[in-house]
């Protein structure tokens, strides 16, 4: 299977969405009657009152989350190989990336998680971008503007604000222009929503959209271990990641290294913006999987012992299926 995925091959598509089927196998034999709309929150903010219920039958939703992961997949292997991120072109961010949307049975159907993702995908495309650029003030102000709507879909993604200056301090020399279009961008689509409100007569709501930004990070987090064994092949093969990146780090190009340095601070952030929520939502870890599929990737691309990682992703997808099951 890996060794398919290395090459870049059209073919590999045709192999991809059934490989995808094959990792919800168990899910699709087991579907609850009903799944909870967990887009809820997001027609609340615009004022508008929607049932609890998903609008998509488990069958639909299940097989319009399948395309939208698939179609991610396919969206990020490109802008890998167009800037040339892994060394070589393949298909295998692509497989990552679809193995790592299939871990836990919260990450197989729709979520506003799941769609923030579409634009996770958009801003590591744009902050590959900017490095070498005379003036990055319209990337900026465009990646504001991304992170304001992503917030409207869901919340914790306001984490991904800070993404944009870390990646000015890591791609950019000081210009305080750059560091404000952003926060101009950001503020623009809140302005606009404050007139809707205001146009709605409820302008006094508008800031309760902020309160998750008074919650102070738990003290304590409850955690069945259980729940969480099939993470166990993932954790070992980031392990090797982080190994093979360390190894290949001062032989990289200075674009490449300093891309997975701000890749790094793209997975810290979407794991601790949890605290945003009242209530953890394991689908919320979905806005990890972009980050960790290319890790994953460079790693599977550049490993020499095939027994090992052959073993290693097997592994993976034994834990994935099992799990399912049990």
């Amino acid at each position: 299977m890996i060794n398919l995925f290395r090459r870049l091959n059209p073919f590999n598509l045709f192999i991809l969405l059934p490989f995808l089927i094959v990792l919800r196998i168990a899910f699709l034999l087991r579907l609850p009657a009903h799944l909870e709309f967990n887009f809820a929150e997001l027609f609340g903010r615009l004022l508008l009152s929607l049932p609890r219920e998903s609008v998509f039958s488990p069958v639909q939703d299940i097989t319009v989350t399948l395309f939208i992961v698939f179609l991610q997949g396919i969206i990020l292997n490109r802008i890998i190989n167009i800037h040339n991120l892994l060394g070589k072109p393949s298909f295998m961010p692509a497989l990552m990336y679809g193995t790592v949307t299939s871990i836990f049975f919260p990450f197989l159907v729709l979520t506003p998680a799941l769609i923030c993702n579409f634009l996770i995908i958009w801003m590591i495309e744009r902050f590959l971008t900017i490095y070498g650029r005379t003036e990055a003030l319209s990337v900026m102000f465009d990646m504001g503007i991304i992170v304001g709507v992503g917030t409207l879909i869901y919340f914790p993604f306001i984490g991904f604000f800070l993404l944009l200056w870390i990646s000015l301090i890591i791609f950019r020399p000081f210009n305080w222009r750059e560091w404000i279009a952003g926060l101009i961008g950001f503020v623009t689509v809140y302005f606009f929503l404050g007139v809707y409100y205001y146009w709605k007569n409820a302008f006094g709501d508008f800031f309760n959209i902020f309160l998750p930004l008074t919650s102070k990070f738990p003290a304590s987090i409850k955690i069945n271990l259980n729940d969480y064994t099939v993470l166990i092949p993932l954790i070992a093969i980031l392990i090797f990641s982080g190994f093979t990146i360390r190894q290949n780090f001062f032989r990289s190009y200075v674009h490449v290294r300093r891309s997975f340095q701000l890749l790094f601070f793209c997975f810290v952030l979407a794991m601790i913006s949890f605290y945003l929520k009242p209530q953890v939502r394991v689908y919320h870890f979905l806005m990890a999987t972009a980050p960790v599929s290319l890790f994953m990737s460079y790693y599977f691309l550049h490993a020499k012992k095939r027994w090992i990682y052959e073993s290693l992703y097997f592994s993976l997808i034994v834990f994935i299926i099992y799990f399912q099951i049990v």
